[in-house]
């Protein structure tokens, strides 16, 4: 584990998420209507502020981004804010592109991660969620499977903690995930915060959402949501593949610089 005391919300007093989309919080609307989406990582700040005063949090995530622009864009602005608390998660949109080299990838990713070891902070990274071996990613579960290896073998060397997306089996749960079935919904990125607060030890009361027994969905529903997905969601990821842009394009950071987040409520769910 990276120098930093663990298990302690007032331990850390500046905390920088980075990353794409998983970071950014999209598929987890902002009830403030501050920014477009809160996400997991907001959800933890709001946390951490609650116990220290004087906390700072910036959120340079942005969908879309791949592991190359998160190393040249975002590291060195995390670094230069000086944060005892850093996450990162990178890498999965360069593993759905067409072709990768996942060799050179995550060599690249475990020279990001040392820099971010080396500055003294706690680093939380994650693997990739699974893909539970169906659905339209079904294809690249070898994929992740050897960048989840890598990113452990990484974890340990470099001693960041790591948090195993891909063993929360809780995330085989459709309502998860948001209807493109690449983002988590709201339920998920209240579970992913409680689990990135119960990795650090630190207290709090954020609580899983309810979502009650998993509904039936008939045949028939099944291909008119399959169909759906297809018009409004893959035809149009394809095209902007195609296209060479992202949703991402010229979109700032929700919070670029270390401030105090916006509380969604006082505190808790």
């Amino acid at each position: 584990m990276s120098s930093g005391t663990v298990g302690d919300a007032g331990s850390f007093r500046r905390y920088v998420a980075i990353g794409d989309s998983f970071t950014e919080g999209v598929g987890d609307p902002d009830p403030t209507g501050t920014h477009e989406f809160r996400g997991w990582a907001d959800r933890v700040a709001e946390q951490l502020a609650a116990h220290t005063p004087g906390f700072g949090f910036a959120n340079l995530g942005i969908r879309g981004k791949l592991l190359a622009q998160v190393d040249d864009e975002q590291i060195e602005p995390a670094l230069q804010m000086r944060p005892d608390l850093i996450t990162v998660y990178a890498g999965a949109n360069d593993l759905i592109r067409p072709s990768v080299d996942i060799d050179a990838l995550m060599q690249r990713y475990d020279a990001m991660i040392g820099r971010l070891a080396d500055s003294g902070a706690t680093v939380v990274v994650w693997t990739g969620a699974d893909t539970n071996g169906g659905g339209i990613f079904s294809a690249l579960r070898g994929r992740f499977a050897i960048y989840n290896e890598l990113v452990r073998e990484i974890a340990e060397d470099r001693g960041t903690l790591l948090l195993d997306y891909w063993r929360m089996r809780e995330y085989r749960d459709p309502r998860m995930w948001e209807f493109d079935r690449m983002h988590m919904s709201t339920a998920g990125h209240t579970r992913m915060a409680i689990g990135v607060l119960d990795l650090l030890g630190v207290e709090h009361d954020i609580e899983a959402l309810d979502l009650g027994p998993v509904p039936v969905v008939t045949p028939a529903e099944d291909r008119e949501i399959k169909r759906r997905w297809r018009r409004e969601f893959a035809y149009p990821w394809v095209v902007r593949r195609v296209r060479g842009v992202s949703t991402g394009d010229g979109l700032p950071p929700k919070y670029p610089r270390l401030t105090l987040p916006v509380m969604a409520e006082p505190t808790g769910e």
